[in-house]
């Protein structure tokens, strides 16, 4: 993989990230989101590998969330799960074996970055989507820390194909 695909995917990511959580409250910036997918998978060497890692990321992250709502940890709008949240694990998951692989190895990288990543795209996320934290922003990082930790290296693990 070139350095200008890395950069590119990296760049389409915050994009994505943006699209998605903006798209919450204007919908219509979800159409670009899914023409950026489509364009991601289209430009990779292995369209249909891609495209399973993206479903199979998708459809983790998405139980991962539905469950976090379930249990009150979020209050969704729409349950169990909005649409630009599932996109937005779409997403996280086309960086995930190209500009976020460098996480997969040592498996502590991914632990860090699930660490402070995930809880930080949560708590800043929220607010702009019009997602309620009924444990607060704080109690609510301190909580996803931890699952963050595990699940950011188990979805490199799943989305490089490894059991």
């Amino acid at each position: 993989m070139s350095r200008a695909w890395l950069v590119g995917n990296a760049l389409w990511l915050q994009a994505g990230w943006w699209g998605c959580v903006l798209g919450a409250r204007h919908p219509w910036l979800l159409a670009g989101v899914a023409i950026g997918l489509a364009v991601h998978v289209g430009s990779c060497r292995n369209p249909r590998a891609e495209a399973s890692a993206l479903l199979r990321v998708g459809v983790l992250g998405c139980l991962l969330d539905a469950g976090l709502g379930a249990l009150g940890v979020f209050a969704f709008a729409h349950a169990p799960l909005p649409l630009w949240l599932a996109m937005l694990w779409l997403v996280l998951a086309s960086g995930l074996r190209h500009s976020l692989a460098w996480a997969r190895q040592p498996a502590w990288y991914g632990v860090l970055l699930g660490l402070l990543g995930g809880p930080l795209a949560y708590v800043t996320g929220a607010p702009l989507a019009g997602v309620e934290l009924p444990l607060g922003a704080w109690a609510t990082a301190l909580l996803l820390a931890p699952i963050w930790a595990l699940w950011l290296p188990l979805c490199l693990r799943v989305a490089a194909g490894k059991p």
